[in-house]
């Protein structure tokens, strides 16, 4: 297989080529040349969102392209029709944010889509560029040349968001550990790996259409990832689970403050945690144990020695230290030490 990934040098991306590359794929990287591409591909270089940006792609032919751009649907666009004659499928890593607010607890690919996205818009805000770049692909490739990966929440190693590293640090911190009840809560989410996977299968398969992709509900829940996080740390860290009504009392922010959790009974939880994947999963979506994911991420972020990048366009995740102390000691009779 011949696979152009425009970007592949980070998250997804990346997750995507060393995959390719270790099926033996011949791949070409399209990026702008601020990170180091994987070994044992071809890189070139561009900005797409540049006069001329898309220079490098002037020759050549793929049987697949991989984009997972998320910012001005126009970029998708050019980039769609300058390789529709020279590519056999693209494949655009979408979000299940492209769904109208709120979707449904089990919504599927056919609940109703965001309104207002354009193709050749400039960047707008998430859910409609996520839909608008759809948009694109589909206009240039056409439905049965198209695969659409709606991603849910992304974690494992490279993550460059916050959101698992954030967790990884706070427990090797140690100590009493602000966990965000109940401990059963289901969550949904994605190990990048399992996405790159299933990406890759799909080309080989000629999937086309929209897919949801994370987890199967069942999979993992706010318990088994903290766990995960407390035992691989090592750092003795003590998780005081929290009912939601006091966390959200004390004006944290789920999601953000508290990456990963969302209260129970919300829109926000039926969004991001009760998605129907049934349809990827008959595609062959496999998702390793939420303690591998966790494993595996950590000893990445070690490797860098505990500082995972973060890009600059999304928000620091985590509660403050303080107010984490306050709502402690408040609800556990617990200080940090």
């Amino acid at each position: 297989m011949r696979l152009l990934v425009l970007g592949g040098t980070e998250f997804v991306g990346r997750a995507v080529v060393e995959a390719a590359v270790e099926r033996g794929w011949d791949v070409t990287v399209f990026h702008r040349g601020r990170h180091a591409a994987p070994a044992g591909v071809r890189a070139l270089h561009g900005d797409r969102t540049a006069p001329d940006g898309l220079a490098a792609l002037a020759d050549g032919a793929w049987d697949a392209v991989v984009d997972t751009w998320s910012a001005a649907p126009r970029a998708v666009r050019d980039s769609a029709r300058l390789l529709r004659d020279r590519a056999g499928r693209y494949v655009y890593v979408s979000s299940c944010s492209v769904y109208e607010w709120a979707p449904p607890a089990g919504y599927t690919e056919d609940a109703p889509l965001v309104g207002g996205a354009d193709p050749d818009a400039g960047q707008t805000e998430y859910a409609r560029d996520k839909r608008g770049g759809e948009l694109a692909v589909l206009d240039a490739f056409g439905a049965d040349r198209s695969l659409l990966a709606r991603a849910g929440l992304i974690i494992g190693p490279y993550e460059n968001v916050g959101r698992l590293p954030w967790w990884l640090t706070r427990t090797a911190r140690g100590g009493p550990v602000l966990a965000p009840g109940p401990r059963d809560l289901p969550i949904q989410y994605i190990d990048v790996r399992d996405l790159a996977e299933w990406i890759l299968g799909g080309v080989e398969r000629g999937l086309s259409g929209p897919y949801n992709l994370v987890s199967p509900q069942g999979h993992a829940t706010m318990g088994t990832l903290l766990e995960a996080c407390a035992r691989v740390t090592g750092g003795g860290a003590e998780l005081c689970w929290t009912g939601p009504e006091v966390i959200l009392e004390a004006g944290i922010a789920p999601w953000t403050e508290l990456p990963v959790w969302v209260p129970p009974g919300s829109d926000l939880h039926d969004a991001l945690h009760s998605s129907d994947v049934s349809r990827a999963v008959a595609a062959g979506l496999g998702c390793r144990p939420v303690e591998e994911t966790v494993a595996d991420t950590w000893s990445w972020l070690r490797s860098l020695g505990g500082v995972a990048p973060q890009r600059p366009d999304r928000p620091g995740k985590g509660v403050d230290p303080q107010t984490e102390a306050k709502v402690l000691a408040q609800a556990h009779g617990r200080q940090l030490s």
